[in-house]
């Protein structure tokens, strides 16, 4: 008897980084061809993210980009990853999903987060002050109930064309969206620098405080993280390094840059900060050749108990970045669609 190991279930979240001395038109223009080939690789979903004010990346309006990914594709799931909802009104960010799911039906996702802008100056700019992240359940109720409006509620206000929409909604956790998104009865969305432990943890006390909604019966949970994938171990280190020194740049600098060749990222003299924020940027990945990758994925997923891994990896080289998602397809057992 031959047992069959089935295909993990990869999605992709792209935030549009914008590459060294290139234009963010052309990151842009980039997101939406790699959606097209994701799609055609057998990736189950695409999402797309929200920054505003940062150098090295284009991606400021998520909804208007996933209407561009959705144009462009026409089977795999488009969405956020995500709204980051206290920047936003509630209602607005309803009838922009409601807008989407009637344009591309059963193809939208709502990823949803807390985080709020990093500098004050945009924060003023976007009318929110530090402590917007303090309201995200309310504001997370107040969106649903725009598309599930409580039975017998008499209100003046109705996001159309949101309203008896089936927009599945996901939460990021940051902070304590794994508790919301459990009182919630939301999938989770989780990543982050604490590594395996932390993350594990979360999802453990996510499932513990699930609590069945009518969008969710059950917990489901997303991993997100870094994967490079290439024909050596070094070789796929070097897709991880220009992003490294964009977050090591970032935590020693104050400012997240765009993304600068690997080749002079390695050439680069550091300072012993630098360097300590660089070689911490490149832990806690998965990268390697493509067996050794889905063996650790599906260890890394078994181990959480999660359904489905969320790919962010980014890297200055695009065509090493698009041979890592396509070994990664091929070695995942991922169903290829036809052009």
């Amino acid at each position: 008897m031959t047992t069959v190991t089935p295909a993990l279930r990869l999605s992709v979240l792209d935030r549009s980084r914008i590459r060294q001395g290139r234009p963010p038109a052309e990151a842009l223009r980039e997101t939406v061809g790699l959606a097209r080939e994701v799609e055609r690789l057998g990736y189950h979903r695409f999402w797309v993210a929200e920054h505003h004010g940062v150098p090295g990346v284009a991606g400021s309006a998520p909804t208007v980009l996933a209407a561009a990914v959705a144009s462009a594709t026409s089977r795999i799931r488009v969405g956020t990853g995500g709204v980051m909802l206290p920047n936003h009104q509630p209602m607005v960010v309803a009838e922009q999903f409601g807008v989407l799911a009637s344009l591309f039906p059963d193809r939208i996702d709502m990823g949803l987060g807390r985080s709020v802008a990093f500098t004050d100056g945009v924060r003023r700019a976007l009318g929110r002050e530090k402590d917007a992240a303090d309201h995200f359940a309310e504001q997370l109720d107040e969106l649903l109930g725009y598309f599930d409006p409580a039975p017998g509620s008499r209100t003046e206000v109705h996001a159309r064309p949101a309203e008896g929409l089936r927009v599945p909604a996901f939460v990021l956790a940051t902070g304590s969206g794994a508790d919301i998104a459990a009182a919630a009865g939301l999938p989770l969305v989780i990543g982050g620098p604490g590594g395996p432990e932390a993350v594990i943890a979360a999802v453990d006390r996510y499932r513990e405080r699930f609590r069945p909604s009518a969008r969710a019966a059950e917990p489901y949970v997303v991993l997100s993280g870094n994967v490079a994938v290439a024909g050596s171990a070094e070789a796929a280190r070097e897709l991880l390094v220009s992003e490294a020194w964009s977050s090591a740049y970032a935590r020693t600098h104050g400012e997240f840059p765009p993304l600068a060749p690997a080749a002079e990222v390695l050439a680069r003299t550091m300072s012993p900060r630098e360097r300590a924020a660089f070689e911490q940027a490149l832990t806690g990945h998965i990268a390697g050749p493509p067996g050794q990758v889905v063996a650790e994925l599906r260890a890394l997923l078994a181990r959480a108990g999660a359904d489905e891994y969320l790919v962010t990896t980014h890297a200055h080289d695009r065509a090493a970045l698009l041979d890592s998602y396509r070994l990664l397809a091929e070695a995942a057992g991922l169903a290829p669609q036809p052009d």
